[in-house]
């Protein structure tokens, strides 16, 4: 069977003009004519087209699409291996502009612009991963207070940021202290490290009522990437997010009112 240009172009998802453009290479050129002159593609050129369309679409040159067309049984197999690496390489520098942009978005998230030592010089090793905040502001972006947390957030000072985590890393060492000494989850000790984290969230970023509280801390024994929040990685213990959340809720239970008789 023969194909005119515009059926060609139809079915291949390609332009008329491309199609004119291989035939001027000398990529793929019409095998025959109509009677009154116009170009008719065989089924042998759209084979030779699908091939085309196969190594553009992995970014080879036209030039080098021909080399490989005149000879493939010698020379596709190196071309392609060159190509696959030639694609690993863009795909790692890629993937380094994406840890590039990452970054960038994470300092953002936590509302103060600061330059990668800074950064670091404030928060140290405690992780913001972006996959998180990200999921978390679009699961809560209507509740008021994670609004209201939001804004508290982005107008602290660099200097706020300083004392937020200073803070937080005496509070860890004894959470971790209280964990590794067998106090028990239920216990005083533990409870009042969860009421001091509830109050440290109430005067940095939002109330935080108890309930509320207890939801952070579910997250916290389901999701390690709101763990690294509070507990860097490196400094985690077996146990240690389920022992933070049954103190978050025995705590709530501590703080709510006892019931009128």
């Amino acid at each position: 069977m023969s194909y005119s240009v515009g059926q060609v172009s139809g079915f291949a998802g390609i332009t008329v003009r491309t199609l004119h453009h291989y035939d001027k290479a000398g990529l793929l050129s019409p095998s025959d004519r109509s009677p009154a002159g116009y170009r008719l593609y065989s089924d042998t050129d759209l084979a030779r087209l699908q091939q085309i369309l196969f190594y553009r679409e992995l970014g080879f040159p036209l030039d080098e699409i021909a080399t490989i067309l005149e000879d493939p049984q010698a020379n596709a197999l190196d071309h392609l291996r060159a190509r696959h690496r030639l694609l690993n390489d863009q795909i790692t520098k890629l993937q380094r502009l994406v840890e590039v942009a990452e970054h960038a978005m994470e300092v953002q998230q936590t509302g103060v612009e600061l330059t990668p030592e800074e950064r670091f010089e404030v928060f140290g090793e405690v992780a913001f991963d972006l996959t998180y905040a990200t999921q978390a502001h679009l699961k809560w972006q209507h509740h008021e207070g994670h609004q209201r947390s939001m804004a508290r957030a982005a107008a602290h000072s660099k200097e706020d940021w300083a004392k937020i985590m200073a803070e937080s890393a005496d509070w860890r060492v004894r959470l971790l202290a209280a964990f590794d000494a067998g106090e028990p989850a239920d216990g005083t000790p533990a409870m009042d490290l969860a009421e001091e984290h509830r109050q440290h969230v109430a005067r940095w970023f939002t109330p935080c009522p108890t309930d509320m509280h207890g939801r952070i801390a579910d997250d916290f024994a389901t999701d390690p990437r709101a763990f690294a929040l509070v507990v860097p990685p490196t400094e985690q213990r077996p146990g240690l997010a389920p022992y933070l959340r049954t103190a978050v809720h025995a705590n709530a239970v501590r703080q709510s009112p006892p019931h009128g008789g």
